[in-house]
């Protein structure tokens, strides 16, 4: 099986002096993904390192830069799940937690649980030699000015609704097995101790070998109520392609309960698809040493990579393309 990598920098509005940063971003975290795919690597590890690169990237509102709660400050959810037998770890409400990803996957490992929060979560990253950073090194001066807008009185949160609000990955490797990983600082100003789709198994992400794997991003309480990522993969059960299948249910939720949102999905034959709702998603895509990305509906920009010497680095050798076609 030849390794395929997707990931998404979350669905909604990118303004325009951040679109380039949350293409870089995307870029950068799938070819950190595809590099240990092609080293041999599994799945699991892909993903989870290609979300901890953008957990680290304050572009995107997972780790440093996650948006702030009604009282200023960052609360975090997270999923992995390992396709080959269904185990799953997330996390909930966490805070001063740099990667919450890395502590979802401990709780995949290290227990018999599927899911802790807030204060379970920071004694269990406490035993596992978790490092708990200060809060203020979540928070950006973006997320902090974002936070006091809302509370203007003249403001309007539906607004803010429509920032993204989440990254993701979806990889096969070359045993043919399929991971998923999704985080998230969840919505601007939200109430202490919300907890939206990104920490439940089945709408913030799936993953099957039997069918595929696919991460899910966008109004998280919408995507909750018809189970997006597992609704995704039954599309696919019942022989809907990953763009058919994502086009399908992204539909579902719109007209049902009037919600908007993106996904990344992968076959477990490497078939894959990016498909948003949403004005724009950011995302990007390796697949036979080929790097494809974009932001708007159409847009897909092709580059050949190639590895730079050092085995573990993958980077862009040249850009081929970059006209726009239909997505995948």
């Amino acid at each position: 099986m030849k390794p395929v990598i997707v990931v998404h920098g979350g669905a909604g509005r990118i303004f325009k002096d951040r679109e380039e940063g949350a293409r870089s971003g995307v870029t950068t975290a799938a070819l950190k993904g595809y590099s240990i795919l092609k080293q041999g690597g599994s799945a699991l590890d892909a993903v989870e390192e290609a979300v901890t690169s953008m957990e680290d990237d304050p572009h995107f509102n997972a780790g440093c830069g996650s948006v702030l709660n009604e009282k200023g400050e960052v609360e975090m959810d997270a999923i992995i799940m390992d396709g080959k037998n269904l185990a799953s770890g997330a996390v909930s409400a966490v805070k001063c937690i740099a990667n919450p990803i890395k502590l979802a996957r401990l709780v995949m490992e290290k227990t018999e649980h599927m899911l802790l929060t807030d204060h379970g979560a920071k004694l269990f990253a406490k035993a596992m030699g978790v490092p708990e950073i200060p809060g203020e090194k979540l928070i950006t001066e973006r997320s902090r000015e974002r936070w006091s807008k809302n509370l203007e009185p003249d403001s309007n949160p539906q607004e803010f609704k429509k920032d993204p609000g989440t990254v993701g990955a979806v990889a096969i490797d070359n045993e043919g097995n399929v991971a998923c990983a999704t985080s998230t600082g969840g919505l601007t100003n939200k109430l202490v101790g919300r907890v939206g789709d990104s920490a439940c198994i089945g709408s913030g992400g799936y993953a099957d070998n039997h069918v595929g794997a696919t991460s899910t991003t966008g109004h998280g309480e919408s995507m909750m109520k018809v189970v997006l990522a597992r609704l995704i993969l039954y599309h696919m059960e019942q022989g809907m392609s990953p763009a058919e299948a994502a086009d399908t249910a992204l539909n579902y939720m719109k007209t049902r309960v009037s919600g908007l949102g993106g996904v990344i999905v992968v076959s477990n034959s490497g078939d894959w698809a990016a498909r948003f709702s949403t004005k724009q998603m950011s995302w990007a895509t390796v697949k036979d040493d080929q790097l494809q990305y974009g932001i708007y509906t159409g847009e897909i920009h092709t580059s050949s990579v190639c590895n730079s010497g050092d085995e573990e680095k993958w980077t862009v050798q040249q850009d081929k393309d970059l006209s726009l076609h239909g997505v995948q």
